[in-house]
């Protein structure tokens, strides 16, 4: 297929489904153009005539993880391969092995591209309920980690995205304080300060265990809803952490 029309069915996919929709067509256009048949994604916006009400799934919030872990993995102007190893196995954790070879092939095309950051986290934030987006920032931040060390200038761009898709401070802080170990962290991750009574500590685990419980991401798939028992779990080791502290039951 020649460029122009590439370029076209980009365009278009644009126009209907925002930056997102222009990644997917472009690279539908490519891969058709080589006899592959595609990766059977439709954005939100396709999949409905009514755009005020879009629904999360799966093949979203894939796409969204693609840009977004570009977006990081260039923070620090190093691609390891550590980073693209994982990847590669998140793909292949969440989807059969002809397709996470075919996103794998766009990824690789996101790597080259300059997309506006705003614009796509706008996209996602309209698209994606919160339990969805709080999950994506806990996946950058795995990504991060992935090379053993969160490199700082990733965990500014994680803030700034983050701050783009509508997830406050101390959420962000929660979660970072979950890759960041320090004698502070399981206050962090609870959301409060070292100087809360035993009540509020209480209050605040019963307050996260339901904000980050496993089932509010359920409809992201079978794989990401057992990362985000990770959260989960994190959130029980902080509240027994500060338990034992305490020396409370």
């Amino acid at each position: 297929m020649a460029l122009g029309k590439k370029l076209f069915w980009g365009g278009l996919g644009w126009a209907l489904g925002g930056p997102i929709g222009g990644i997917i067509g472009y690279a539908l256009a490519s891969m058709s153009d080589g006899g592959q048949a595609g990766f059977g994604y439709q954005s939100s916006s396709s999949r409905s005539g009514n755009r005020s009400m879009p629904r999360t799934q799966s093949g979203d919030f894939i796409v969204s993880v693609l840009v977004l872990f570009g977006k990081v993995m260039k923070a620090d102007n190093k691609i390891l391969r550590s980073e693209l190893d994982y990847v590669k196995a998140f793909l292949h954790r969440q989807l059969p092995h002809n397709s996470a070879q075919q996103y794998m092939t766009l990824f690789k095309d996101i790597l080259k591209q300059d997309y506006p950051l705003r614009d796509v986290c706008r996209q996602i934030q309209h698209s994606m309920d919160h339990p969805s987006r709080l999950e994506l920032i806990h996946v950058l931040f795995g990504l991060s980690q992935s090379d053993g060390h969160v490199h700082p200038k990733e965990v500014d761009v994680i803030h700034t995205i983050a701050g783009y898709l509508n997830i406050n401070q101390n959420d962000f802080n929660s979660i970072k304080a979950m890759f960041y170990k320090d004698s502070n962290a399981a206050y962090q991750i609870l959301e409060i300060d070292s100087s809360a009574t035993d009540i509020e500590l209480k209050k605040a685990y019963r307050k996260m265990a339901n904000k980050y419980h496993p089932d509010k991401v359920t409809h992201l798939g079978e794989d990401l809803r057992l990362s985000a028992e990770d959260k989960f779990k994190s959130v029980n080791d902080a509240y027994q952490t500060i338990k034992q502290e305490r020396g409370l039951n």
